[in-house]
């Protein structure tokens, strides 16, 4: 059976009423950016070669229009620039120690190797390699970034996640490689987070300013036709413009105090909350309770949350960062668990 990897979100039982699996930002949808969604044409297909959208991106960026790669979503580049990568030949992927699942599998579903990141420089075998900026499950600063960037080579591409780049709560911490390193690795970007618009599916990479047109041709060729449809189109042109970039700017410090809201009620319930410079944060599960049966208690109450084990990180759970109202829920949920195991 294909592996089909852990996302969050709806399941089997629909869409929860209380969702901490996603990270998406729970002050959305963005208005501007939701108007702009539902004002778009769905009667025809977009431009196949995205010419405006892929202009207003590079100008947002800074860059040139040859340098941005448009993609159904980060998962679907992800899979993309794996296959180009392979299609150098056998070799091993790069991948932090803690890392979202699809970059491991879209490896292994290609014939190649993953070898777990460490600060030293990657062997000669090493055809590609992930970064994440902030880290994926624990929404933290990693470190040994800078050092991995300055280790890498031209000719084999570094790919840098910066799906929270934008839902980034803590300005006081280490918030970029600055523009020099950046130039030199490609940025994998997907604002729909951020945008509080999971629903749309759609993103882009920029390539670095010395990409090899070889690799840049193949990430290119191995695209499917129109990846983007007419919404997600209407969404990334939005995300570059100022009324966007207002209301999410507006959403960052709303974000911070439901956060300290958040880890203090999680703390309380017995859960440990782990240093997290995004709009989410890991918690280790107390050992007291089973983790599958707690989940699935949450989960017929409403309430799901994300099992850190597909990262790398047993025996915790990710908690996207929602309004009292779902923090309240939750701890409600909990408080019973524990009452009914207690007299049990």
């Amino acid at each position: 059976m294909t592996d089909l990897g852990m996302h969050g979100g709806p399941d089997a039982r629909g869409t929860p009423a209380h969702d901490f699996s996603t990270n998406a930002n729970a002050c959305g949808p963005c208005p501007p950016v939701l108007e702009g969604v539902r004002a778009a044409d769905a009667s025809r297909y977009p431009d196949p070669q995205y010419t405006a959208l892929r202009e207003r991106l590079a100008a947002f960026h800074g860059v040139g229009r040859e340098r941005v790669v448009v993609a159904a979503s980060a998962s679907e580049f992800i899979v993309r620039i794996t296959a180009a990568a392979a299609a150098e030949g056998p070799g091993a992927v790069w991948v932090p120690a803690l890392a979202y699942g699809d970059y491991a599998r879209a490896a292994r579903a290609r014939g190649l190797a993953v070898q777990v990141a460490e600060l030293a420089a990657p062997e000669p075998a090493v055809c590609l390699a992930w970064g994440c900026e902030p880290s994926t499950p624990l929404g933290q600063d990693d470190p040994g970034l800078a050092a991995q960037v300055d280790a890498w080579t031209a000719d084999r591409p570094f790919v840098l996640d910066r799906a929270y780049a934008p839902l980034r709560l803590d300005r006081s911490s280490a918030a970029s490689l600055g523009p020099d390193r950046l130039a030199r690795v490609w940025q994998l970007c997907s604002p729909n987070k951020a945008l509080g618009l999971t629903g749309v599916r759609g993103g882009y990479a920029i390539a670095p300013r010395d990409a090899s047109l070889a690799l840049l041709a193949r990430v290119q060729a191995l695209a499917p036709s129109w990846p983007l449809g007419a919404h997600a189109v209407a969404m990334l042109q939005a995300w570059t413009e100022a009324p966007a970039r207002d209301w999410l700017a507006a959403c960052l410090p709303v974000l911070s105090a439901w956060k300290r809201r958040q880890e203090a009620l999680c703390a309380s319930l017995g859960w440990v909350p782990m240093p997290s410079v995004a709009n989410f944060f890991c918690a280790r599960w107390p050992a007291d309770v089973p983790m599958d049966a707690g989940l699935e208690h949450l989960r017929a109450a409403g309430i799901k949350l994300r099992d850190c084990a597909s990262f790398g990180l047993a025996g915790c759970v990710r908690v996207g960062v929602l309004p009292p109202a779902s923090q309240d829920a939750l701890a409600a949920a909990w408080r019973a668990l524990r009452g009914r195991r207690a007299g049990a």
